[in-house]
């Protein structure tokens, strides 16, 4: 393991400044919030941070947007209006090369309960540095689009949807994306409440004009029924999850459409994993929040679910869709005895030592299909106790998903904290991969605590480790978060000071 110093101004003083920026001097409103854009080939594309200005009108809210390339300089900035219940807004780069920003938060102090909707995102062009609400589509029962300009109150909605099931007995249910190839798609069903069915796929042109209609579940009832779950679309097919129950009986397969006629290309069973597992494999929740499970490769889609036994978590499943012949490849391991033969106190449903359980907190996939399994410590809050965390525990895995050994990062207990665990970072293209974390440790000359900072690189299957001892002014909070590649950000702030800075600092790996 080798220690490395940072070269941070505030932090260790002898040292100089990076790439900076004083968020707090971009614009005059209140900063609400900041996060990192990530292009189509999950590249950094850069940052946008938020500003609020209050109330400007019924039902508007004043903000201001500022873009920062991802060296931290100010490349536009434009104040708009937004819906009066957002409170702020996450940015994400779409596949038109647009800045949308979506509401993040809601802000139910400026309107009265009766009045509350959801508001609407907002796209930025970056070429024309031009910003406006985001347009959507409504696909109605009679087969034509009605397009949303402003949104309707929940209490609306409530009354729409009762009316609606009084008269037909049934809520129509429908919704509508784009399509990066060009055109629009929507799916559809009737819903009844306990059950739901006449669910069709569809896709339209550019002129909104039905290209065609994949039809599923026309029957559908309480005991018989059929979901689909969509795993992956490109611009020649789109991966689904079939599922067909006939009361408690259940039958999977992997179903291919046609992008371009909606005809099945192919149709497989789905076998060599639990019903629970299959049936949950295209989300993981954990701690009460939706990881990102799935990587999309050149010839592969591979995901990560929870391998279920008897409806409890016992382990871990992969599942391979190969593009070329659209075969599936379906492997689990388990806690017990796969990861315990490298974690001897794990026992079956990955409870560890003294009530503690090893809680996901990111996974990591390689183009050889091998998964790196990223876990902590965890202990949940008891009624006379705080919620805890230890050590960090990551599961390697071989392109076969067989566990080839397990490592153990020791750190300190930390209370009323869900974790230490920071982020991560695919390196080199996506073949490798970094990944951060903290830990208060005592000092054993001052005996004072302070915080380091760990710097995790899996580069050609190998681990490496750097440390950073991190020093905090008093009052003021250091924050890592992501940065270009080879840097990592860092923002020091202080709200009754109004300080609140980001740089750039370079890491040796």
């Amino acid at each position: 393991m080798k220690k490395i110093t940072l070269m941070m101004f505030g932090l260790i003083q002898t040292l100089v400044y990076s790439q900076t920026q004083d968020l707090t001097t971009l614009a005059a409103g209140d900063h609400v919030g900041m996060n990192a854009l990530f292009d189509d080939k999950d590249n950094l594309y850069g940052y946008v941070s938020l500003y609020s200005y209050g109330k400007s009108g019924d039902k508007t809210k004043k903000f201001e947007y500022v873009i920062l390339d991802k060296n931290l300089n100010p490349v536009a900035n434009k104040e708009f209006e937004g819906d009066i219940t957002a409170a702020s807004y996450l940015g994400y780069v779409d596949f038109k090369g647009q800045i949308i920003l979506k509401p993040s938060m809601m802000d139910y102090s400026l309107v009265k309960s009766k009045e509350v909707f959801t508001p609407v995102s907002m796209v930025i062009d970056p070429k024309t540095n031009s910003i406006t609400r985001k347009l959507y589509y409504d696909y109605l029962e009679n087969g034509t689009f009605k397009e949303i300009n402003e949104p309707k109150s929940w209490k609306e909605q409530r009354k729409e949807n009762r009316d609606e099931k009084k008269e037909k007995g049934y809520n129509y249910v429908s919704a509508v994306g784009e399509l990066k190839e060009g055109g629009y798609f929507a799916v559809e069903y009737k819903d009844y409440g306990k059950y739901e069915n006449s669910n069709s796929l569809i896709r339209f042109d550019e002129n909104k004009k039905e290209v065609w209609r994949y039809k599923y579940n026309t029957e559908g009832s309480k005991k018989l029924y059929t979901t689909l779950s969509v795993l992956e679309r490109d611009e020649n097919f789109m991966y689904c999850i079939m599922k067909k129950v006939n009361d408690r009986q259940k039958t999977f397969s992997l179903l291919v459409l046609d992008m371009k006629t909606g005809k099945e290309k192919s149709n497989k069973p789905v076998t060599g994993l639990s019903d629970d597992t299959i049936d949950n494999i295209e989300s993981f929740y954990s701690g009460y929040r939706k990881m990102d499970n799935d990587k999309t490769f050149d010839d592969k889609v591979v995901l990560l679910g929870r391998n279920y036994d008897d409806s409890q978590s016992v382990g871990f499943a992969r599942m391979i869709v190969n593009k070329s012949d659209f075969s599936v490849d379906t492997k689990a391991i388990n806690y017990e005895p796969n990861i315990s033969a490298f974690l001897p106190k794990l026992n079956r449903l990955g409870m560890v030592e003294s009530g503690y359980m090893l809680q996901t907190k990111d996974m990591y996939f390689m183009n050889d299909g091998s998964v790196g399994i990223l876990s902590e410590k965890y202990k949940p809050e008891g009624q006379y106790s705080a919620p805890k965390t230890t050590d960090l525990v990551y599961i390697y895995t071989d392109k076969d998903f067989k566990v080839k050994n397990v490592q153990v990062f020791e750190k300190e207990k930390s209370k009323w904290v869900n974790s230490d665990y920071l982020f991560s970072q695919y390196l080199n293209g996506g073949k490798d991969v970094v990944f951060f974390y903290r830990d208060y440790q005592k000092d054993e000359t001052t005996k004072q605590k302070r915080w380091n900072l760990f710097i995790n690189t899996i580069i050609d299957g190998k681990f490496k480790q750097e440390i950073i001892p991190i020093s905090e002014k008093d009052n003021y909070a250091v924050t890592p978060y992501v940065g270009k590649e080879g840097y990592i950000l860092l923002r020091e702030y202080n709200e009754k000071e109004k300080f609140n800075k980001i740089r750039l600092e370079k890491l040796n790996y």
